[in-house]
């Protein structure tokens, strides 16, 4: 095997080479895969972050909504409950309000009723003049007849 100064100078050259590409090209080259493999490193970790992230919001989220389900049927409850207080507090005025009212029609007959008494014992009273005048036939008079009268009414 020859050497001569050709393979010499090819060997000198890529030693060189070699030697430039490892001080100033590897270093970038290296860093920058490096560089990118954190990214890639943080970017996985930040799926896996906002994964649990979705996860947790989606349980609170479950939670909210279960709280706020449990209130609304409290929220329906009470409204029904004050329902049927209003309902029950309606019917109560509404039979007290019967009752003025047949308290006070009842009054009001035994007013009428009493009229009625008063009115049939004067015709009554009447009557009876006019059938004791003619009894005695003769006529009685004014000051006589009120007389009968105030005691007729006096004794019914």
């Amino acid at each position: 095997m020859n050497i001569n100064a050709t393979l010499l100078g090819q060997m000198i050259a890529f030693a060189m080479f070699v030697w430039f590409c490892m001080k100033y090209v590897w270093p970038p080259l290296i860093k920058a895969i490096e560089d990118r493999q954190a990214k890639i490193a943080d970017g996985l970790a930040a799926a896996e972050r906002g994964k649990q992230d979705l996860s947790n919001a989606k349980e609170e989220s479950d939670k909210l909504i279960a709280a706020a389900r449990n209130e609304a049927a409290e929220i329906v409850n009470k409204a029904n409950k004050r329902a049927s207080q209003i309902i029950e507090d309606s019917k109560d005025g509404a039979r007290a309000e019967a009752e003025k009212i047949m308290v006070a029609n009842q009054a009001e007959i035994e007013q009428e009723v009493a009229r009625a008494k008063e009115s049939l014992r004067l015709e009554l009273a009447d009557l009876v003049i006019a059938g004791t005048s003619k009894v005695l036939e003769r006529a009685v008079e004014k000051k006589d007849h009120e007389a009968a009268l105030d005691k007729l009414i006096a004794d019914l």
